[in-house]
């Protein structure tokens, strides 16, 4: 037999094979239709029976970033310490709000406002959250764009349940930044009356000394006493001159050489204050106090201008937190208030009424194949069974 004709009697095989099918099929159709008919009933049946689902979509931009070196950003950054972490509040991505929208505290926040105890018909707090969280489906898109979806068969409890959830999400975000803001205006505030304090005490304490000591300013200060003393010492000098000649030719007991005298005893004792340790010095210290002085008043001078620095800078820091907690920490915008929906979401009927009756269909074809395919096998089965009786008699 040549190859055209083995082909060919494989082609005639294929098409008779076929037309078994076919035959198989139409023989059965009315198997067909029926479970066809059975599953379009049920299909209508079982649609009907679903109730309208309705859904409301709000959307809500979050804040974007400030550019470097602008608005109150850059102000407060040049504050420093925490003045920049009040610049830091909320100003996150759109993960953060997609968290605090998921957040248990707004969850109950919504369930309070709404009462949604009792239109849930639920029995415990978690069994409302958790109709809730089935009920209101919130995602950040790549825009940055979050949407806030709620479905219920209420059309007007949908839309009041998105509007809701962006209106706690402004009280939350509010409530955070305020909060925090207000916690390092506090903790600015009670530091800067311990400074205020400090720094009172090192003016008082540098008055004081200033006072004690006679010192205004050191350095011209002692320029001043130096200057003093090589004054008087020229003055001694020219009174110990004078003295020399009175008692050339005057007795000690002269009114003239008495008053030389004690002009030189003066001298000397106002040279002494000067040149000595002591602070009897009449508005300048004395030279042997000026190292001391000069070191101990640079020490209080400097306490004092820390002090001054501190209280500057805090100052500045509490302004700006200030400024922080007054402003208006919840800055996303709404680009979409939820509507009350006119069509329904869902079920569409229609879908699944064609679906199960396209399904139904597969299946009785299938079943039909499994019937046809089992009486062959009775019959097969039948005819062994007689032949194995046939021989069990012959061995008889």
């Amino acid at each position: 037999m040549s190859d055209k004709q083995s082909q060919a009697g494989i082609d005639e095989e294929q098409d008779i094979n076929l037309l078994e099918l076919v035959l198989v099929v139409v023989q059965r159709k009315m198997f067909i239709v029926k479970i066809c008919s059975v599953a379009l009933i049920a299909s209508v049946l079982y649609s009907l029976t679903l109730p309208d689902i309705y859904s409301a979509t709000a959307k809500v931009l979050p804040p974007q970033k400030e550019s470097a070196g602008g608005g109150l950003s850059a102000l407060l950054g040049q504050a420093g310490g925490l003045a920049g972490l009040a610049a830091g509040s909320l100003g996150a991505g759109g993960d953060l709000y997609v968290g605090i929208l998921k957040s248990r505290s707004v969850a109950d926040a919504v369930i309070q406002r709404l009462n949604l105890t009792s239109v849930y018909k639920a029995s415990s707090l978690e069994a409302v959250r958790g109709s809730l969280d089935g009920a209101v489906k919130v995602q950040a898109g790549k825009d940055g764009i979050i949407s806030i979806t709620a479905e219920d068969k209420d059309p007007k409890l949908c839309a009041l349940l998105a509007n809701t959830f962006v209106d706690e999400l402004g009280r939350t975000t509010i409530r955070l930044n305020l909060s925090k803001a207000g916690t390092e205006r506090l903790f600015l505030e009670k530091r800067l009356d311990l400074v205020k304090k400090d720094l009172k005490v090192a003016e008082d304490d540098l008055k004081s000394f200033a006072q004690r000591n006679k010192v205004v300013q050191v350095d011209s200060q002692a320029r001043a006493s130096i200057e003093a003393i090589a004054h008087l010492k020229a003055e001694l000098a020219g009174k110990e001159i004078q003295l020399a000649v009175l008692l050339s030719n005057q007795t000690e007991q002269s009114p003239e050489v008495q008053t030389v005298r004690a002009g030189i005893v003066r001298l000397k004792g106002e040279l002494g204050s000067l040149a000595g340790n002591s602070g009897a010095g009449e508005g300048i210290p004395s030279v042997g106090n000026v190292p001391g002085v000069g070191l101990e008043y640079s020490r209080k001078l400097r306490d004092l201008k820390t002090q001054e620095a501190v209280f500057e800078q805090l100052t500045k820091q509490y302004e700006m937190a200030k400024l922080s907690e007054a402003k208006d920490s919840s800055s996303f915008q709404v680009l979409d208030d939820a509507v009350v929906p006119v069509k329904k979401n869902r079920p569409m009927r229609s879908m699944i009424v064609i679906l199960a009756t396209v399904l139904g269909f597969f299946v009785s074809i299938f079943l039909v194949f499994v019937q046809e395919y089992s009486a062959g096998m009775f019959e097969q089965n039948r005819l062994i069974l007689a032949k194995i009786k046939k021989g069990l008699r012959l061995f008889k």
